[in-house]
């Protein structure tokens, strides 16, 4: 069984325009509501890729309900998320149909109680009984301590359960020195946390503060993995047109499977990019085109990087 965890879920909400203007009002063309945050959508694609997948974090209030409910009707996707007394927030995204840009609006997440956390925790180590591999996701909501990722990847560590993390800024640094198995920033985060624009120096660095490997989305340039077994990178084999709302989450998907399963890192890379292409292809987040993902799985050019060093 696979498990993620998203302390910050969301009811994301997608309208449709035919054409977004500043200060001006529009007619939605259509709406969509689905179950969001980072750990969710990548459930949900493990699901559709046929594993077992059970969902844990934070959910509360009418926009929490919702949100379950929805949860409820995806398939093979098990509803493990603990009440809370605040509401979950929205996030809503405004796809301008004329050129297929999509406009980001993110609410912030309810507080969190002491209480309430430590309720997690121990519905957290529950499931880590039955787990294979849990991917921590996100952002934190208010309340929750900002080493709250770390915490769960020793807990983690404490049942010899792999733990991929992906999260970004301050969480990330902390949870970094616990010492997860795999951490996946982008380009930017990886920058962030150790202060170099140029990737596969700060993924080295990354690995020398405690991550056992080190998987970056460069964007069109694929990804690229730093582990103690070598170094590659990934490129798609032609861009994409799309949302690529939700593609990094697909790549956790991915990367997660690959983690649990030993697959060699080449061919975790390649799903991963695949993956992460055939969301771009998709309506929305947690959803992948199955024909892209398999046209592309085979083309996707896998090449070393004898020119990092590993230590």
């Amino acid at each position: 069984m696979y498990l993620t965890v998203t302390l910050n879920t969301a009811l994301d909400i997608t309208y449709q325009v035919p054409r977004l203007r500043a200060h001006e009002s529009h007619r939605v063309t259509d709406v969509a509501e689905r179950p969001g945050g980072k750990g969710l959508n990548v459930a949900r694609v493990l699901a559709a890729l046929g594993h077992e997948t059970v969902v844990t974090g934070l959910a509360g209030g009418p926009a929490g309900a919702v949100l379950r409910t929805l949860l409820g009707e995806a398939a093979g996707v098990r509803d493990a998320l603990v009440p809370i007394a605040g509401t979950t927030r929205r996030t809503v995204a405004v796809v301008d149909d004329s050129t297929g840009d999509t406009t980001q609006l993110n609410e912030p997440g309810p507080l969190v109680s002491a209480t309430e956390w430590d309720a997690f925790c121990v519905r957290y180590e529950e499931l880590l009984a039955d787990a294979d591999a849990v991917a921590l996701c996100g952002s934190l909501p208010p309340g929750l301590p900002v080493g709250a990722y770390a915490d769960l990847i020793r807990r983690a560590r404490s049942a010899r359960v792999p733990v991929l993390l992906d999260t970004s800024g301050e969480p990330l640094r902390r949870g970094i020195a616990a010492r997860p198995d795999v951490v996946k920033p982008n380009a930017a985060e990886l920058a962030q946390l150790t202060g170099t624009t140029e990737p596969a120096r700060a993924a080295r660095d990354a690995r020398r503060r405690g991550a056992g490997a080190v998987v970056a989305s460069l964007g069109a340039e694929g990804m690229l993995a730093v582990t103690g077994e070598g170094a590659w990178q990934a490129v798609p084999p032609e861009y994409v047109a799309g949302n690529p709302t939700g593609a990094g989450d697909s790549a956790v998907a991915a990367l997660l499977a690959g983690l649990a399963s030993g697959e060699p890192w080449p061919e975790r890379l390649a799903r991963a990019v695949a993956l992460s292409a055939a969301t771009v292809a998709a309506p929305a987040a947690g959803e992948f085109d199955r024909t892209t993902y398999d046209s592309m799985l085979g083309r996707v050019a896998v090449a070393p990087r004898p020119a990092v060093a590993l230590t």
